[in-house]
């Protein structure tokens, strides 16, 4: 067996001289947290400075332009368009970044599997992962939200059930490097189990490309949720 001396040296090794490629030290990641940081403290936060409901009806500003009332204007009821756009953004954020979370469990434990153990498992994987992808995300959501009824846990399931393989793929292609690595084969001869290698020393270096892959998830729901609701399939409010 393994000793733990032994496998803190092949950490150690594995993550030697990584430091200067870090995903951490790359300034459009930094650019691209900022704004998506600056958009859930306008939708989160917004509320408590702009303390107008998205409800509110006012009859005799229907349809005004931006004023410092209403900075985004009104809509044909005079509901304030920013109260709504934060109100709806909140809620957009929310399920968006559930149903990539969901995609990414889901993901990660298929693409790490499949990549690992390889041979039939491995190309009925890839099979089922294309297939997925050839469904439009917009579809399966159509038909549940007309057959049973539109709910954030219907999105959710149905996005994260979609989107999986946009994580799965790139995490199988990840492992099949890093099991060819000189510490994955070291824990192996040293008597580490399967388990114990992929969850020690395979999921660790998967954080860059997770975290790549999860935010396609993230901007995916966002299309999705738009374009459902253009079709008319969104929450009704409240």
């Amino acid at each position: 067996m393994v000793t733990d001396t032994e496998e803190q040296a092949l950490v150690a090794g594995r993550f030697r001289g990584s430091r200067s490629g870090s995903v951490w030290h790359r300034p459009l990641l930094w650019i691209g947290l900022g704004l998506f940081v600056g958009i859930v403290l306008i939708c989160f936060a917004g509320p408590h400075f702009y303390p107008i409901s998205p409800l509110a009806v006012h009859v005799m500003e229907a349809g005004r332009p931006p004023s410092l009332r209403f900075p985004l204007g009104t809509d044909a009821l005079g509901r304030s368009e920013l109260a709504r756009v934060m109100f709806g953004g909140r809620l957009l954020i929310l399920i968006a970044l559930a149903s990539a979370l969901s995609a990414a469990i889901l993901g990660v434990g298929v693409g790490l599997i499949s990549g690992y153990v390889g041979g039939t498992l491995d190309r009925v994987t890839v099979w089922v992962m294309d297939v997925v992808l050839s469904v439009p995300q917009l579809v399966p959501l159509l038909l549940i939200a007309f057959l049973i009824t539109s709910s954030p846990a219907t999105m959710i399931g149905v996005i994260g059930a979609t989107t999986w393989p946009l994580v799965a793929r790139p995490v199988r292609a990840q492992v099949l490097s890093v099991r060819e690595r000189p510490h994955v084969s070291a824990a192996l001869s040293l008597g580490a189990s399967s388990w114990r290698v992929m969850g020690r020393h395979i999921l660790p270096t998967l954080t860059p490309t997770v975290l790549m892959s999860a935010s396609n998830s993230v901007s995916t729901a966002v299309v999705v949720l738009a374009t459902a609701s253009y079709f008319g399939i969104s929450l009704p409010p409240p």
